[in-house]
């Protein structure tokens, strides 16, 4: 008789105990879900405010800095591409026009092409502040002065509207030579600033739309019950 008790106290407390792991891993499994579509939704609303791809425009203004006590602003301008690797990460690749002043004794036309990892703090919100860093190719505009640099900068976006976005930014270019045309300083590499206010215009991600509406679990096709 004892013997029998025990064997149903076992069983019963197997039964408990498997009902308990399963109910567990549902859990897990719910939460889970709940997580992966949080980042999907996530995601969508970038796509929907923004996009993989983006064709950037602006102006401002650019200066030289060191041991060039007349230096002045000159005008300044970008257009440029970017792709979206993540949605708070994109890489881009840009074409600078910029002019350096010195007072009334010189004023050379430049140019750069700039490749720059850049990340959005807050990709799916209206306002962005996004960082910005990477490699350039700096020329004088006739090419017989070529040198790499390096920059890196930072700034805001605001989207007007989906797809369009303005931009206030900034950047710090390190020139790895000090033989810039016209401007030779002895153990002094070249460093510019610029800064700008510029346009985003976004485009495409409906490919990607597509696939996270498909891979996003639902009640239908999921059989949770929330």
């Amino acid at each position: 008789m004892i013997n029998d008790k025990n064997k149903l106290l076992t069983i019963i407390f197997i039964f408990i105990n498997l009902c308990f792991v399963s109910a567990q891993e549902e859990k897990i499994q719910n939460n889970t879900t709940k997580q992966n579509n949080k980042n999907l939704y996530k995601e969508l609303d970038f796509l929907q405010l923004r996009g993989t791809h983006a064709a950037d425009a602006g102006i401002g203004t650019s200066m030289i800095l060191g041991d060039y006590p007349d230096s002045e602003l000159d005008i300044f301008f970008r257009i440029g591409y970017k792709y979206h690797i993540l949605s708070n990460l994109n890489v881009n690749l840009s074409f600078n026009k910029y002019n350096i002043a010195l007072s009334d004794t010189m004023n050379e036309g430049f140019m750069s092409f700039d490749l720059n990892l850049e990340y959005l703090l807050s990709p799916c919100s209206e306002v962005s502040p996004f960082i910005f860093g990477g490699y350039g190719y700096n020329a004088s505009n006739s090419f017989e002065e070529t040198h790499t640099k390096v920059q890196v900068g930072l700034g805001i976006e605001y989207m007007i509207i989906d797809g369009l976005g303005i931009k206030l930014f900034g950047d710090f270019n390190y020139v790895l030579s000090n033989e810039m045309e016209g401007l030779i300083q002895p153990d002094n590499d070249e460093s510019i600033v610029r800064v700008g206010l510029g346009l985003n215009f976004y485009f495409g991600g409906n490919k990607r739309k597509k696939q996270i509406l498909e891979n996003i679990d639902t009640v239908i096709n999921s059989n949770l019950i929330e």
